[in-house]
C-alpha cells in the first residue's frame, strides 16, 4: 500500500512517501480502507519534532479520518465489512474518566495513523458512521471536534441560554461555536482577523471581538454580558490568555484548558478571583469513544456541517501540510485517499 512516514522530524520536508505491506487483521482488530483524512496542528508539530519525544521515523502520521471496513478479525462485534467507521485516536479510552495510560496508545503518535491507503485499528475503538452523514462531516471529528465537544458538553454541561466564550478561530474554537449554538447557547468568539470574525458570525456567533483592536478583550466580554461574564470558556490561547479568561468568566463558570502554548511574560492567573467566583478549571485531552458516539449523534441530529477550507489528493499530502503551516486556511484541510 501507499503510505507516508514522519521521517527524521526536522520539518515538513521530513514527510516521506513509501510503499508498505497492507496490514492484516488479527484477533480483536479491524483493517479499514482509508477514504478521507483530516490534518490538525499536532501533525505539523510531529514533523517538526515538537510534539513530545521524536517518533519512530517509520511512523505513519495523522490522527483522524474516516474509512471503510474491509477485514474484521475474530472477536470483533462493533462493525462489519462494508461499514464506514471512525475512532477517537486514544483508542483504549472507551468510556469513563481519563487516565494518563491512554497516551500510550495514540494512533498517529505511538502507533501508525491514517495517512496511508489502509489502517489497522482495535475493533473495540471503532464507531460506525450513520448512513446519513457524509465523509466530509465525519472525517474531522476525532481531534478538534471531539475536544470541543468534551469542553462544551461533557465538562461545560452547556444548556440553552448559557454564554460560551471561544478563543480564536482555530479548529477547536469553530467546533465549540457550532456545538454550543446547536445546544441553544449564546456564543462569543475572538480573533485578530475581521474576516475570520465575519465567518464566525455567519456560523452563528452572537458577539465577536477583535483582540488586536481590543487587547483588553476580557473587558469587552464583560461589557457584552452586562458584567455577568461567560459560563463556559474554551481556553485555547495558552498561558498568555488564561489570566484574562478568569477575568472574563461568570460566577460558577467552567474554564476548560486545551492549550499550554507558552509566552514570555504571560500574566499570572488570579487564584483569589478563581475562589471568589467559584470557578471550575479543568484540562482535557480530547475524548473517549463514548463521547465520540454522542458527538456523532449530535452531528446527525442537527446536521452540523464542518467548515472545510480545502481538499488535497493523497499524492498532494506535502502541499496539504504546507497549506496548514501557512496559517492562511479557514476551516479544516482534508486529504482524499480513496472514494
Amino acid at each position: 500500500m501507499k503510505a507516508y512516514e514522519v521521517g527524521p522530524q526536522t520539518g515538513l520536508d521530513s514527510l516521506t512517501a513509501v510503499t508498505r505491506p497492507t496490514p492484516t487483521a488479527g484477533h480483536g482488530e479491524v483493517v479499514m480502507k482509508v477514504r478521507l483524512v483530516c490534518l490538525n496542528n499536532r501533525d505539523i508539530q510531529v514533523l517538526e519534532g515538537r510534539y513530545g519525544a521524536k517518533k519512530a521515523e517509520t511512523r505513519i502520521p495523522v490522527s483522524e479520518g474516516v474509512g471503510e471496513v474491509i477485514e474484521v478479525g475474530a472477536g470483533v462485534s462493533t462493525v462489519a465489512v462494508g461499514d464506514r467507521a471512525v475512532f477517537a485516536h486514544f483508542v483504549n479510552w472507551l468510556d469513563g474518566d481519563f487516565a494518563p495510560t491512554y497516551f500510550t496508545k495514540d494512533l498517529g503518535i505511538t502507533d501508525d495513523g491514517w495517512l496511508a491507503e489502509y489502517i489497522k485499528v482495535p475493533g473495540s475503538a471503532l464507531v460506525k458512521v450513520p448512513e446519513g452523514l457524509s465523509d466530509e462531516q465525519v472525517a474531522p471529528l476525532a481531534s478538534s471536534a471531539l475536544t470541543a465537544w468534551n469542553a462544551v458538553v461533557e465538562v461545560g454541561k452547556v444548556k440553552a441560554g448559557d454564554i460560551v466564550l471561544a478563543l480564536g478561530t482555530g479548529g477547536v474554537a469553530i467546533w465549540a461555536l457550532q456545538i454550543a449554538k446547536a445546544a441553544g447557547a449564546k456564543v462569543i468568539i475572538t480573533s485578530s482577523s475581521d474576516d475570520k470574525l465575519e465567518l464566525a458570525r455567519k456560523l452563528g456567533a452572537d458577539i465577536t471581538i477583535n483582540y488586536r483592536t481590543h487587547p483588553d478583550w476580557e473587558a469587552e466580554v464583560l461589557k457584552a454580558t452586562n458584567g455577568a461574564g461567560a459560563d463556559i470558556v474554551v481556553e485555547t490561547g495558552g498561558y498568555d490568555t488564561q489570566a484574562k479568561s478568569v477575568l472574563a468568566a461568570a460566577a460558577n463558570g467552567r474554564i476548560v484548558f486545551v492549550s499550554v502554548a507558552p509566552r514570555e511574560g504571560a500574566p499570572a492567573m488570579n487564584i483569589g478571583l478563581v475562589i471568589y467566583k467559584n470557578l471550575i478549571l479543568k484540562g482535557i485531552a480530547e475524548g473517549s469513544r463514548a463521547m465520540l458516539q454522542r458527538l456523532l449523534r449530535a452531528i446527525a441530529q442537527h446536521n452540523i456541517q464542518p467548515v472545510i477550507d480545502s481538499t488535497f489528493a493523497f499524492d498532494e499530502a506535502p502541499a496539504a501540510y504546507a497549506h496548514l503551516k501557512s496559517g492562511s486556511h479557514v476551516g479544516k484541510i482534508l486529504i482524499k485517499v480513496a472514494e
